[in-house]
């Protein structure tokens, strides 16, 4: 890493184009290698050692606060208090498109290594952030430089494939379970952020304050209605940092058993049936599915972080409890549950070590070292989205799908082989 140290500074500059800057660090920008990684927080205090583990990632280069209301809160927290060494951390305090298009915001965004979205409205980074250079520099972040991002309340929001825009306000458990086209249930779908491991995935913060487990269940009803197929959720309680590493990995942190700090990772059970029984306007929801209509880990965040779930196949876990979640006539209830297994639905992952095929990730072609038949691409919710039928190939085209984790299976002399692909 080639770095010239100047001075430690903080500024401060006010611009009457819809951004105002507040820096701290060394003026000259560096480059470093940063290592992927995404940090989901619940939206009160941040956790120290989850944003520990965030700011590392960055890997000594340059940190970049975005936020469209406050100041420099972030600045010294990140830049010295924590103890990583990072070369500067600037907040970009955005309050319109034209301050998010900026050329000066643009570049700064382009050059960070690591990118923090603080709370607020996210319906503001909805307007300002999206369909512009600057959802494209964020997503090129994420998918290019391949380089950390995390957020909080608001931040944490947007994070998902799919969101919660708040383009009319919040809304409670008790008027999204009571009606689920609530005027103020507004969800954004595939056209925003686009991390591949939160593909299919919508997240909810605050999850404690005040109980938000039926406003999430009902988020995931209109999903699984409208597409008909398994869709996910992730929630943080206010203290509580969901941390995913670069492997799918997520690692809870919080301060548990102290408090009963927890984040929970929701799914559909994997039943042929599983769409809810009604889901329609001006009527209250019904999602019981004979009482198991979710699967529900629960896992208590720990100050090391030491309890896990995998993403990859959302069934491994350590350290968490298995619930399951049912609404009636929009009422939740909640019963324990055992592991449901829903991997067991899914194709098995079979690694191949004689067929050779690149690259993986993949953004367009997928090449084999030689012609194979059947080819299909499934989602990890089991949705076939490609099948080749018989035809003989020797690439596959990815470039109409989604990013996320994908199964591909294909045959080869009469064995059936599967692999899985990141489609970036």
């Amino acid at each position: 890493m080639k770095k010239w140290l100047l001075f430690v500074f903080i500024g401060v500059k006010v611009c009457a184009q819809g951004y105002t800057s507040y820096f701290t660090g060394n003026s000259t920008n560096v480059t470093t290698v940063p290592l992927a990684g995404y940090c989901l927080m619940g939206g009160a205090t941040e956790n120290d050692n989850a944003m520990t583990w965030l700011l590392q990632r960055a890997n000594g280069g340059d940190v970049v606060v975005l936020r469209s209301s406050g100041s420099d809160g972030y600045n010294d927290y990140f830049y010295s208090d924590l103890g990583v060494n990072v070369n500067s951390v600037e907040t970009l305090v955005i309050t319109s498109v034209a301050g998010a298009t900026n050329p000066y915001v643009l570049n700064k965004v382009a050059q960070a290594e690591l990118i923090w979205i603080a709370g607020g409205d996210q319906f503001n980074y909805v307007s300002f952030f999206k369909d512009n250079a600057l959802e494209t520099l964020l997503n090129a972040h994420i998918n290019e430089k391949n380089a950390p991002i995390g957020g909080t309340s608001a931040g944490m929001a947007i994070l998902g494939a799919h969101y919660f825009s708040a383009q009319n306000g919040s809304v409670t458990s008790a008027q999204a379970t009571s009606n689920p086209f609530h005027p103020n249930v507004t969800i954004g779908s595939n056209d925003f952020l686009q991390i591949p491991i939160l593909a299919n995935t919508i997240t909810d913060t605050h999850f404690d304050n005040p109980d938000r487990r039926g406003r999430l269940a009902t988020f995931l009803a209109r999903l699984v209605s409208e597409n008909q197929e398994r869709k996910f959720g992730i929630a943080s309680n206010e203290y509580v940092s969901v941390c995913i590493d670069e492997n799918g990995i997520a690692r809870v942190f919080g301060d548990f058993p102290n408090y009963e700090e927890y984040a929970f990772f929701v799914q559909p059970n994997c039943t042929e049936e599983f769409v809810p029984e009604i889901c329609t306007a001006n009527t209250a929801l019904t999602w019981n599915r004979n009482g198991e209509a979710l699967k529900v880990y629960r896992v208590p965040g720990t100050q090391n972080g030491m309890h896990t779930f995998n993403l990859n196949d959302w069934n491994s876990g350590s350290g968490g409890t298995w619930f399951n979640w049912r609404v009636v006539n929009g009422s939740i209830a909640v019963t324990s549950a055992v592991n449901p297994q829903c991997f067991l639905a899914q194709p098995e992952v079979v690694a191949d070590v004689e067929i050779g095929l690149a690259p993986n990730p993949v953004h367009d072609w997928l090449h084999f070292d030689r012609l194979v038949s059947a080819v299909s691409i499934f989602g990890l919710d089991g949705k076939c989205l490609f099948d080749s039928k018989n035809a003989v190939v020797q690439s596959v085209d990815f470039s109409g799908i989604p990013a996320g984790y994908y199964v591909l299976s294909y045959e080869w002399e009469g064995v059936r082989f599967y692999r899985k692909i990141l489609r970036n």
